[in-house]
């Protein structure tokens, strides 16, 4: 085969890979942007604010605020809800403290359990009506929370892939226009394996 030839080959697959990579890449930013705005909103619409600044100055164990919460929650004190890294950390650092904290460790299916074998009726089974609905509404909550924080990951790693994708795009375009300028200086005439090379190795 002549080398121009093949060397011109070379970039159009080169070419291709370049428009098929570039095409991947905005459709990753797209998702990404896509999975970021949709969490942003959907929290957005919860209206979930962290406890004030003033709330973490009085920490005790068995309060709305823990000694445990300061390291994590304390660094969103009084702001709106609205990143996945914020659901991360209020479902995993401030509701399931407090779910830990109930009876049966706030665990849903053993206090909906307790409660339906309790007598109808009596104070055990209205104490355990009321914490199974408040570990229902608990677990639900941090359920969703986690939900709109595992999103925003999917919108990260597809943010980052998108960026890759650019990447290496550029360094196919640069090889492409290497090939080209290669296929220019090659003579008409030259083959990649020239036959009197091979019959001097025979």
């Amino acid at each position: 085969m002549r080398r121009k030839v093949f060397d011109l080959l070379a970039s159009a697959g080169g070419a291709v890979m370049v428009v098929v990579l570039v095409v991947a890449g905005a459709l990753l930013m797209w998702g990404a942007s896509f999975a970021n705005n949709e969490v942003h909103n959907q929290l957005a619409k919860q209206e979930i604010f962290f406890p004030p600044k003033s709330a973490f100055e009085h920490a005790k164990p068995g309060t709305e605020i823990t000694p445990s919460m300061i390291p994590t929650v304390s660094q969103y004190a009084g702001q709106q809800l609205l990143t996945g890294q914020q659901a991360e950390v209020y479902a995993n650092d401030f509701i399931a403290v407090h779910l830990s904290e109930m009876p049966y460790h706030g665990v849903y299916a053993v206090i909906s359990t307790k409660a339906r074998e309790a007598a109808p009726g009596s104070p055990q089974a209205k104490e355990l009506a009321s914490l199974e609905q408040t570990s229902f509404q608990g677990t639900t909550l941090r359920g969703l929370l986690l939900e709109a924080y595992a999103f925003s990951v999917f919108g990260e790693i597809a943010f980052w892939a998108g960026i890759a994708a650019f990447v290496l795009a550029f360094v196919m375009a640069v090889l492409v226009g290497l090939g080209l300028w290669h296929a220019r200086r090659t003579p008409d005439t030259e083959e990649i394996l020239e036959p009197h090379r091979v019959l001097a190795q025979v």
